[in-house]
């Protein structure tokens, strides 16, 4: 009886996988936020590929405070009511089932966990992380995108959103594309005008983490709030 030859993956065959392909062999969790949602959403329409319909998507998540509901994706060409239902239903059944809410933050590495799926961001993006008095993750919000390497923050724009949230505490993070986990002289810059408006509103800064696939760098493990 002739036995069947197993198909080999390299990892350049494996970035060429179509998203489902990929889940299929390697697990969900190997894909990018973007390749998720292009499962979710199937297919594109005619001068409407599925991958710009789904950076739309991600964009809007991105940026918004609250669960989307239906008729904010439906503004986005391409979804529809279907898609728009399907999308907001997963993400609902994703928070039910899987919240992060409440997740204690005792490490830079729990911070990490929290980023790591968007360590494959092609742009500079800055996130803050509201906690509670007891240092529970409340909400993770992107609250800037910049350029390759290099993105623009005020201290008006990070600590806006964790008032409303009446965070306690709140962590900072930033990925680096480049995957140097070195910090540069703004990000010091950054982190200690962070770090002092924190102190004035009350609500301090417990770690700066820059994150990218290869790890991360912890200002507050290196001492560098202070």
């Amino acid at each position: 009886m002739e036995v069947m030859k197993q198909k080999k993956y390299t990892i350049s065959s494996r970035e060429n996988m179509q998203p489902r392909e990929k889940a299929l062999h390697y697990g969900v969790s190997v894909l990018n936020d973007r390749e998720l949602l292009k499962i979710l959403i199937g297919s594109g329409q005619k001068n409407r590929p599925v991958d710009a319909i789904a950076r739309d998507v991600l964009k809007l998540l991105d940026y918004n405070n609250e669960m989307p509901d239906p008729e904010e994706l439906m503004s986005i060409p391409g979804m529809g009511m279907a898609r728009s239902s399907l999308v907001t239903a997963a993400l609902e059944f994703s928070r039910r089932h899987y919240l992060t809410q409440n997740t204690r933050i005792t490490h830079p590495e729990s911070i990490y966990n929290l980023l790591s799926h968007m360590a494959d961001r092609q742009q500079e993006c800055f996130f803050t992380i509201s906690l509670n008095g007891a240092h529970e993750h409340i909400k993770t919000r992107q609250v800037s995108q910049g350029l390759v390497n290099r993105t623009i923050v005020h201290p008006r724009e990070v600590f806006a959103a964790p008032i409303t949230d009446r965070a306690a505490a709140i962590c900072i993070a930033h990925n680096h594309p480049s995957g140097n986990l070195e910090p540069s002289r703004e990000d010091i810059n950054i982190t200690k005008r962070l770090v002092e408006a924190g102190d004035i509103l009350g609500i301090p800064v417990l770690d700066h983490i820059i994150f990218s696939k290869n790890g991360y760098y912890s200002f507050m493990e290196h001492g560098m709030l202070n």
